[in-house]
């Protein structure tokens, strides 16, 4: 499906997809770009392509295709600081995605999977809509100019990590901040807390109006499920259970939410990043001031600042769209599995998860189906599980690992990418498993990558530190829109950092340190 979906080739390999980056790097033209791009977002890829590069013998130079004109693609047009532009994106995508929900209900058999194929190709013209993309650069390109600008002008690092606090349209922390409410709901109602103590049935929802205030707290969770209810862990994967499918996932932190908050900390929450971010714009603004040139200088960061919060907050939302699209598609795709199971064509429902789109659409055009090639799949992917992809890999099967190469660290630092601004110590919480999260207030949530499931854990956490990561991944950008120090890209750091000790997260220098 997300072969189907991307804009540019995907190749698989033990079980993952990559991009072949080789032509990238053999021009002059796009290497460049490439390597800032790339550097720019993980600079353990960056560094690993670099080096492959000074060996001189891997990857050979070509000629650039257009010397002396545009890159590909070209630059996205200019865009101006306008708050509609964002909400006229997101009414659209709305409005397609309630169409869509429309005129699938009709569709079934090979019609249905020739109705999804079309779909995609809408899909696709969303997800790539230059305008769209012209604004989630925008946003970029102005946090870039505010850390670079200020950092020469004030020596102040990474200024767009506080500026960036609360902004509006981010639809994934907007989710972390929409289940406190959810608590406040359920809070006041001790039969229904006890209840959820010991929920294992993915029914439960059914069962909760037999209980003092019950109803109010099965609304609660319904209308939350109606919005955000799409959204998993890996959720690009489209086999994977979504938390309308499996809702007891999302019990455990809903009664953190209710032990460790009072009531309205959501909207508390948002507010005091608004305030701080506004603080912070004015005291960088008057210090500006004070400069030679210093009313240049200002209105330009003001110009600046009010493009990073205009635009920052819609990087979350065309991925949020997509997956709300995909959901659309599997439940349709199940309503198929069901008749094929009943038509005892396949075993079971799941079955499917086994089968690339074209081969279910012969499945469902011939009623029949390769049940051998349904078991070797499935022990292929349990055999895939066991294994972690490079970050780099060269067409010899060589894993070539990058480096940060800075030297201006303390002794036993464990370095990463900083990428929300801030220092925080606290108590490290190595977890692998969402649903296994036990934190409380303050704590430092320490894991090998997060995806947007894990924003509602970061309500409640004081910083975060992850083995995958860069600037614009999903943990960071909500980790400096809730103000919480950071570093990502830290290697090993799950099996570096132990479980409930204390560390120090320095998320403006991008190191970790342990200590005693």
């Amino acid at each position: 499906m997300w072969q189907l979906t991307a804009g540019r080739p995907m190749y698989e390999a033990g079980g993952r997809l990559f991009v072949d980056v080789t032509r990238g790097l053999a021009t002059p033209a796009s290497r460049a770009g490439l390597l800032e791009v790339l550097g720019r977002g993980d600079p353990l890829i960056g560094d690993a392509l670099q080096t492959i590069l000074d060996r001189g013998d891997f990857i050979p130079t070509l000629p650039d295709e257009d010397p002396g004109g545009a890159p590909a693609g070209g630059a996205p047009a200019p865009i101006e600081t306008d708050p509609a532009i964002v909400a006229g994106l997101i009414a659209s995508s709305e409005a397609s995605i309630a169409a869509l929900k429309r005129d699938i209900r009709t569709e079934s058999g090979p019609a249905l999977l020739d109705f999804i194929l079309t779909d995609i190709q809408k899909l696709k013209r969303i997800l790539f809509d230059p305008q769209s993309h012209g604004v989630i650069m925008a946003g970029m390109e102005a946090a870039w100019w505010l850390n670079e600008n200020l950092q020469a002008w004030l020596g102040e690092k990474n200024a767009a990590d506080a500026l960036t606090q609360s902004v509006p349209h981010n639809v994934t922390s907007e989710m972390g901040l929409a289940l406190l409410d959810v608590a406040d709901v359920i809070r006041p109602h001790p039969d229904v807390v006890a209840f959820l103590q010991h929920v294992e049935d993915e029914g439960f929802l059914d069962e909760l109006p037999k209980l003092a205030g019950g109803r109010e707290a099965r609304d609660a969770i319904r209308a939350w499920l109606d919005k955000y209810g799409m959204r998993c862990v890996g959720e690009i994967d489209i086999t994977r259970p979504r938390w309308s499918e499996r809702p007891t996932t999302l019990v455990p932190i809903i009664l953190g939410n209710v032990k460790s908050f009072e009531p309205g900390a959501g909207g508390r929450r948002f507010e005091r990043g608004r305030q701080e971010a506004r603080k912070k714009e004015e005291e960088l603004l008057e210090r500006l001031r004070a400069l030679p040139d210093g009313e240049r200088k200002a209105e330009e960061a003001k110009r600046m600042i009010d493009r990073v919060r205009t635009f920052s907050g819609y990087r979350e939302y065309p991925k949020y769209a997509m997956v709300g699209r995909y959901f659309v598609y599997k439940q349709a795709l199940m309503e198929e599995a069901q008749r094929l199971v009943r038509a005892h064509v396949l075993r079971e429902e799941e079955d499917i998860f086994y089968l690339t789109f074209q081969e279910l659409h012969d499945v469902v055009r011939t009623n029949g189906v390769d049940d051998g090639l349904i078991r070797e799949r499935k022990d292929a992917f349990r055999s895939y599980q066991a294994l972690t992809p490079p970050r780099v890999l060269t067409s010899d099967g060589e894993a070539v690992a990058g480096a940060y190469r800075r030297g201006d660290l303390p002794a036993g630092a464990l370095v990463g990418l900083p990428v929300s601004a801030g220092t925080i110590e606290g108590r490290a919480r190595v977890i692998l498993d969402m649903a296994q999260a036990e934190l409380e207030a303050g704590d430092i949530l320490v894991t090998a990558y997060t995806d947007p499931s894990w924003t509602p854990l970061f309500v409640a956490i004081g910083g975060l530190v992850t083995e995958v990561g860069g600037l614009m991944t999903h943990g960071a950008v909500i980790a400096r829109e809730y103000g919480l120090p950071a570093v990502v890209g830290v290697e090993h750091a799950t099996r570096r950092i132990r479980d409930g000790q204390r560390i120090r997260v320095h998320g403006t220098d991008g190191y970790v340190e342990i200590l005693p």
